[in-house]
């Protein structure tokens, strides 16, 4: 078997040597400017689409990772943006989960600038009725938390699984813990506790009501983390955690989309260290894809996407296609990708890489009602590339893609 090139030169050559591969790409447009700048790290969807075609947008943080309350709203229609009710504690790195009666649950996340100690999790929850445009604070976490998942299950309650918190006075520790929330009552009960601890990790939802946990994230020391490459599901009926197969690649900062008949794509991510190989090094962002299949516990490798990229996101299509856009590579983290590819879940194929008219990294995107990918706000610039010490850009402009 032939080891893949490792330059990041010849890699791309010889990605482009076969030439145009899989879906046909659509068109960008802008979609107007959102009423603040942000940006949403992983794990979790920080937009949702309403029952009534509006998108909502809550929480964030800004250029200096300082989390906001602000609340913006969408509407495909007309493309234009306006503001509404703001939280009730600005938070970033929370989850936002569309409910089935139709408001919206915010959970857990920072409430606090960065400072020299490390973050505290919130346990505080709010709910938004879209009726009115207001939140409500609801029952907190019996965990509080940041970068967890949260996942809608088919009885309406919300599963919230792992996260991170503090462990002591210069280091954060990684939950194993889970918890289920009841729009009725607004109560949180807990259930039993993931086979690994994980934060930042991506959940998907299968058809059958049981949720799997894609790799994630480990907090090992001082300032260190590291990927993991295990995989759990949770079935709510049973209250029972299964492992899984695990990926080839231990990966964080990545995507996992579920596809037509229940194969889940996983896309990018971080893992810096050594190849399998042949053992040579490699800091960059991850251009392999695995695919997972539920019937026979097993991940497959599948087709490379024309770059790496970390920090990006992966939304389903209603053809079944995934549309992967911007992000940023892992070894210097400094600006956001404009470009987008799109992988056809029939052939297993990519499409070469075409722009989008911004760059960025940790946008919100969320598939429309209508067949378009709306795309929110993310970074431009960061690090050494901003143009303001301390200060990374952030933007607030949005677009649109239509297949």
């Amino acid at each position: 078997m032939t080891a893949p090139p490792h330059g990041r030169a010849t890699r791309l050559a010889a990605r482009l040597a076969d030439g145009a591969r899989g879906a046909a790409p659509g068109r960008w447009s802008p979609a107007g400017e959102m009423p603040f700048a942000g940006f949403w790290a992983q794990p979790a969807d920080a937009a949702v689409q309403l029952t009534d075609g509006r998108v909502l947008l809550a929480g964030g943080e800004d250029g200096r990772r300082v989390p906001t309350d602000v609340t913006a709203l969408f509407e495909p229609a007309s493309g234009t943006w306006t503001s509404s009710g703001a939280l009730w504690t600005g938070r970033r790195l929370h989850s936002t989960t569309l409910l089935a009666d139709g408001r919206v649950l915010v959970a857990g996340g920072i409430g606090e600038p960065p400072g020299p100690v490390p973050a505290t999790g919130l346990g505080s929850c709010e709910v938004y009725d879209p009726a009115d445009g207001t939140w409500t604070a609801t029952g907190s976490l019996r965990e509080p938390r940041f970068s967890h998942s949260a996942t809608l299950l088919p009885d309406g309650r919300v599963l919230v699984a792992g996260g991170a918190a503090v462990r002591s006075a210069d280091s954060h520790r990684t939950l194993r813990s889970a918890e289920t929330y009841d729009p009725g009552t607004g109560t949180w009960t807990q259930v039993r506790p993931m086979t690994d601890a994980r934060f930042g990790h991506p959940a998907v939802r299968f058809d059958d009501g049981r949720t799997l946990m894609v790799g994630g994230v480990l907090a090992v020391g001082r300032g260190s983390y590291t990927a993991l490459a295990h995989c759990e599901a949770y079935d709510p009926v049973a209250d029972v955690w299964t492992p899984t197969a695990g990926l080839a690649t231990a990966r964080k900062s990545h995507q996992a989309t579920l596809l037509p008949g229940n194969a889940v794509l996983v896309t990018g991510g971080d893992m810096p260290g050594f190849r399998d190989d042949d053992w040579t090094y490699d800091p960059y962002s991850q251009w392999t894809t695995e695919r997972y299949d539920p019937a026979s516990d097993r991940w497959t490798t599948d087709g490379q996407m024309p770059w790496g990229r970390s920090h990006h996101r992966a939304v389903r299509l209603a053809s079944g296609d995934v549309l992967v856009l911007g992000g940023t590579d892992d070894a210097s983290m400094s600006v956001g990708y404009p470009n987008a590819t799109l992988y056809d879940a029939a052939t297993r194929k990519w499409s070469p890489e075409f722009p989008m008219p911004r760059g960025r990294w940790a946008p919100a995107a969320l598939g429309l009602a209508d067949g378009r990918v709306l795309v929110m706000g993310g970074l431009d610039e960061s690090g050494p590339a901003a143009p303001l010490p301390g200060e990374d850009r952030v933007t607030a402009t949005a677009e649109i893609y239509t297949p």
